[in-house]
């Protein structure tokens, strides 16, 4: 028996043994970290140790974040040269420099090269910005950036793509990895994804503006929402929204509408292929077409032929002037054409694309404009818009007015916009409340270049100091929602314009002539010819407050303020 009990033993130091050595042939054979954790679960015994050392508010994620930074700095990295990642979670403190702007609020546009191509939209976004007030031919003077890069279409199929970006970015002199840059984009991705990310290029620590942002791409504080809009749309001037009836309670033909492509594959396919189940060809219509693309017959759906046949029957624009509100649903991107058809129509938008970042809406209360709907619950959206009264209707559509005729009517109004959110961000003591932004004059209409020397209020004047001697006239010519009247302007020679200057250049104390130009029509090339010099600028906004605004080309303490109208 007492044989029998040693066995068990020596088969179990056998097996410690035997264990012993195939631990002993693994650590041999492969690498030490073969055998650690992930560092997603388990972290290095560095970053342990500098967590030990860390404040104790901090999260994990920002010590491994900070022992990163530490440690590219130990390797001799540069903070300018950090890898794109870094630039994710850009904000204004951390990729924006603010020394640039001290003095003034100025946009240098880079020269254009003749061999790269140009998009006619991104010309008339070029030609606003440099007759704008803002902009700067010294860069040295500049607060912001504006390539001359076409980089508003990012789609690789269409004719308007910009090819070899990244290597014309670097040769670009001011890029420093876009710091105080701003990049205009309206399309990004390609088919059959339509990936918002996919530019081509890295954008680095530039601003973006872009439309058809998402919020999962959005850097808040830092990138601006666009709206998207057509190449057609108003380069200067206003092209006022059409709902001007103040009619209470408005009753229009349909309580809401929609017709635009559906499709049949693909993304954004869904919410589209969808709405056919509202329409009941009465108060709500809902009509999509198929017949688009090169390949549309080949990829048909059983739906298409009796859509396509019911789409012909309505015209759009009339489905806009007659329809309460208006379906916004997503499209390839999440943005659309139709949510600037339908305010500039002052048909309410129902927005039915989810994670979509509305266009300005660091400053635009979108909610007092529009429905806000939800892709999951479409066939939910008759019940909400049957349910609002009569008065949110009313308040509903003159706000699309206010949005669309102070921020949205042309491109200079867009690209004003974009800059204005920009410089309330850098000049944070004449920063615009939301209220202001949404409200009538808005934003746009108020001059923030005040005078801050004493000398320029004539009424803080002392007995030592003297008053300039003479004054200048100010004339304000503006048109009206009609247009200027014949009788004004038609015949130049003999006009009231006219007659105003020769009568004011007549007198014995004036210095200057200043005319403010506010009118849609062209600047007359010839004028009275008078004894004082004679100035013509045009009107930074539309606002009659320019009476009021500080002007380099007033040298006078009196002046004298006349309005054509």
């Amino acid at each position: 028996m007492g044989r029998r009990r040693k066995y068990p033993l020596i088969s179990l130091v056998l097996l410690t043994f035997i264990l012993g050595l195939t631990l002993l042939s693994l650590w041999i054979l492969f690498p030490k970290d073969y055998f650690r954790l992930p560092e997603a679960t388990k972290l290095r015994d560095k970053e342990w140790d500098y967590m030990l050392h860390s404040l104790s508010y901090l999260s994990i994620e920002d010590v491994q974040q900070n022992y990163e930074k530490e440690k590219l700095l130990k390797d001799g990295h540069n903070e300018n040269q950090r890898p794109e990642e870094d630039f994710i979670h850009c904000q204004m403190e951390t990729c924006f420099n603010f020394n640039r702007c001290r003095d003034n609020f100025k946009v240098y546009v880079y020269s254009v090269e003749s061999a790269v191509p140009t998009s006619p939209t991104y010309e008339k976004i070029l030609n606003v910005i440099t007759s704008s007030p803002y902009y700067t031919k010294d860069p040295g003077q500049a607060c912001l950036f504006v390539l001359s890069i076409d980089t508003l279409d990012r789609d690789e199929l269409s004719r308007d793509f910009v090819r070899n970006v990244p290597s014309r970015l670097q040769k670009a002199p001011f890029w420093n990895n876009g710091e105080n840059h701003i990049i205009f984009n309206l399309y990004a991705g390609t088919w059959p994804l339509y990936n918002e990310t996919e530019l081509g290029f890295k954008v680095g620590k530039a601003i973006l503006a872009k439309a058809s942002m998402s919020v999962e791409h959005f850097r808040p504080n830092f990138d601006i929402s666009l709206p998207l809009f057509h190449g057609t749309h108003v380069e200067k001037g206003e092209d006022l929204g059409l709902g001007v009836s103040n009619e209470f309670p408005s009753y229009k033909q349909h309580l809401i509408s929609f017709k635009g492509k559906r499709y049949v594959y693909g993304i954004g396919s869904e919410t589209r292929n969808s709405v056919y189940h509202l329409h009941n060809k009465k108060d709500v219509i809902m009509v999509t077409t198929c017949k688009h693309g090169k390949n549309w017959k080949e990829m048909k759906d059983d739906r298409c032929d009796t859509d396509n046949a019911e789409y012909e029957k309505y015209d759009y624009e009339t489905l806009l002037l007659n329809s309460t509100f208006c379906l916004v649903p997503r499209g390839r991107r999440v943005g659309s054409f139709r949510f600037l058809e339908a305010l500039k129509a002052g048909c309410i938008p129902v927005l039915v694309a989810n994670g979509w970042i509305l266009p300005f809406s660091e400053v635009i209360d979108w909610k007092a404009a529009t429905i806000m709907g939800d892709e999951r619950t479409l066939l939910q959206t008759l019940d909400v818009v049957r349910s609002i009264s009569n008065l949110e209707i009313f308040t509903l559509r003159q706000q699309t007015q206010v949005i669309w005729n102070q921020y949205l009517a042309s491109m200079e109004k867009i690209i004003y916009t974009t800059f204005e959110i920009i410089r309330d961000r850098v000049e944070r003591h004449t920063w615009r409340d939301k209220n202001l932004w949404n409200s009538v004059p808005g934003a746009l209409s108020f001059d923030l270049d005040y005078a801050d020397d004493i000398k320029r209020f004539p009424f803080h004047h002392d007995g030592d100091v003297g008053l300039l001697p003479n004054f200048t006239a100010v004339i304000y010519v503006e048109s009206g929602i009609n247009g200027l009247k014949s009788s004004t302007l038609g015949s130049y020679s003999n006009s009231l314009l006219f007659r105003q200057v020769r009568n004011a250049a007549k007198s014995q104390y004036i210095s200057k002539i200043l005319i403010i130009w506010d009118s849609l029509r062209p600047i007359p090339k010839v004028w009275p010819d008078v004894k004082v010099p004679l100035t013509i600028k045009r009107s930074s906004s539309k606002s009659v407050s320019q009476r009021f605004v500080t002007s380099d080309e007033i040298e006078t303490d009196a002046v004298k303020f006349l309005s054509i109208t």
